[in-house]
């Protein structure tokens, strides 16, 4: 419900109506986010109309005590540590579309999992204490999509029907997989709890 009469504003103001005025702040695009759980990649290609850079933020922590009993409990103060600088993260990079922007966009974040659980039940505004219940395996493509009325929609939740099915990791107790090839410029290496972040604008003509 809005505080705000539009129509009676229009009349007794004179001025334009304030709906059009306001409408120039409402985001006009959808905002495809890519959460893919870091693995092994194909770091001798190149991928053009791409921007990488760490963020580090999105470093792997332990985000709020699970409703679940865990035998490898954190004291509260790493909870309080890891909980806000993974909450900034949410805050920082799940949200609508800016509202200069006109066509779809499509972000690709490279993190862990316990940062990609927390940010998909925050997303969804489920309990974030129920974050242990998901499971991603290695590699695995989350897809989030947010709508310029701000509703989102959850497409994809680790997604591994790219891989052979012998090639599915899920820990480092299982045998090694070479993940998902995501090519990446020759100069760049990975490393375990290394954070990349990497746009590509959308294209004309694609969906």
């Amino acid at each position: 419900m809005s505080l705000i009469n539009l129509q009676k504003w229009n009349v007794e103001s004179g001025e334009e109506e304030l709906a059009s005025k306001l409408d120039h702040y409402k985001a006009k695009a959808t905002w495809h986010i890519f959460l893919i759980r870091h693995s092994q990649y194909h770091v001798d290609g190149s991928q053009k109309d791409c921007t990488l850079r760490p963020l580090d933020l999105l470093r792997e922590g332990a985000p709020i005590e699970s409703e679940l009993p865990v035998s490898h409990w954190k004291p509260e103060a790493v909870y309080y540590n890891n909980g806000a600088q993974i909450e900034a993260a949410f805050w920082n990079h799940i949200h609508r579309a800016d509202t200069r922007q006109e066509e779809d966009s499509y972000e690709i974040f490279i993190c862990h999992t316990n940062v990609i659980h927390y940010i998909v039940c925050r997303a969804l505004q489920f309990p974030p204490e129920g974050w242990l219940r998901l499971s991603l395996n290695n590699g695995s493509i989350t897809h989030l999509a947010i709508q310029p009325s701000g509703r989102v929609a959850l497409r994809t939740l680790g997604d591994t029907g790219f891989m052979p099915p012998d090639k599915i990791t899920w820990s480092c107790g299982h045998p090694p997989g070479p993940g998902l090839s995501f090519p990446l410029p020759s100069p760049l290496r990975l490393h375990h709890g290394h954070v990349l972040f990497l746009r590509r604008p959308a294209e004309s003509g694609n969906p």
